[in-house]
């Protein structure tokens, strides 16, 4: 049996896939939607959801009285696959004005908020600048503000990632003056002056390229039912579940966690969760050649 998708072009398949979210998430679609959020014609519009009754006919019926096009009881995802982590980085997305109301997917929002992270202060010139020379494979020298030093101070990187740590964007670069790769913070590189070729790969910097995996479990002292509420938070099958790291993000990981910390000083309660590998953990944090939070 053929695809649903099958010989769509991009452009179709992504407004029948728009179709689909609305049906499951909202529970119905008609015309203006699909003129609204994608700008083409009436005439489109209609053969888009003529289409996609086609491909999917068990999906949909028309609704007179309300003049759209409702889930049915039948209703199978054909296009996509309804992901609520999709739906939710939309409402997140919103609340912190990284994604406009007219950009989402979503039509009728439901009340919401989020609890408000500060804002980092990236320019733009630094972050271009960054980008640029992790492209080209070179160096730059950066005026770097650390809180190990009392003033700001130029030295020469060689960057090949960006990263996020849950709060924060670094550059992974190797740094020259210490002779090591270490995550740069965007926000306290000051400016850029020169640019050269680098000796440096990528590949060298082994913490990068290392993958650790965590295993997350319960709190041991939570009760039963307790414990099957945390597995169900976590997605936990069989009392734990595995969270894939880079080496070098291994501490941002545990902190982000809450399991940077020995775990018998917060109330179960608090704590939640722990790290069932921790003595393997604990080895490859003295173990890592990165330096985090220069």
């Amino acid at each position: 049996m053929a695809e649903p998708g099958a010989g769509l072009t991009w452009g179709v398949e992504r407004r029948l896939e728009f179709i689909e979210f609305r049906l499951f998430w909202e529970g119905g679609v008609n015309r203006s939607d699909i003129i609204e959020k994608f700008g083409v014609s009436v005439p489109q519009a209609s053969k888009d959801l003529t289409l996609y009754q086609e491909r999917a006919p068990q999906n949909a019926v028309y609704d007179k009285s309300a003049k759209r096009y409702v889930a049915s009881d039948r209703f199978e995802p054909c296009f996509l696959k309804p992901d609520p982590s999709r739906y939710l980085s939309q409402l997140r997305s919103v609340s912190d004005g990284i994604l406009d109301l007219s950009d989402a997917w979503i039509g009728q929002f439901p009340t919401f908020d989020a609890v408000p992270s500060p804002v980092r202060g990236v320019r733009a010139e630094i972050l271009r600048s960054v980008i640029s020379t992790i492209r080209r494979s070179d160096a730059v020298e950066v005026r770097y503000q650390s809180l190990s030093r009392p003033e700001p101070r130029w030295r020469w990187l060689s960057p090949h990632a960006i990263a996020f740590d849950g709060f924060r964007w670094h550059a992974r670069a190797f740094c020259n003056a210490d002779r090591t790769f270490k995550d740069f913070l965007l926000s306290r590189i000051l400016e850029t002056r020169e640019t050269r070729s680098t000796e440096i790969a990528s590949s060298e910097d082994r913490d990068w390229h290392q993958f650790v995996t965590l295993e997350i479990g319960p709190h041991p002292d939570l009760s039963g039912t307790q414990k099957q509420v945390i597995a169900l938070d976590y997605d936990m099958h069989a009392g734990k579940t595995m969270i894939r790291v880079r080496k070098a993000l291994l501490y941002y990981a545990l902190r982000r966690l809450g399991l940077d910390t020995d775990p018998s000083a917060r109330r179960p309660q608090d704590q939640q969760i722990i790290l069932l590998n921790r003595v393997h953990i604990d080895h490859l944090l003295g173990t890592a050649e990165s330096e985090w939070g220069a």
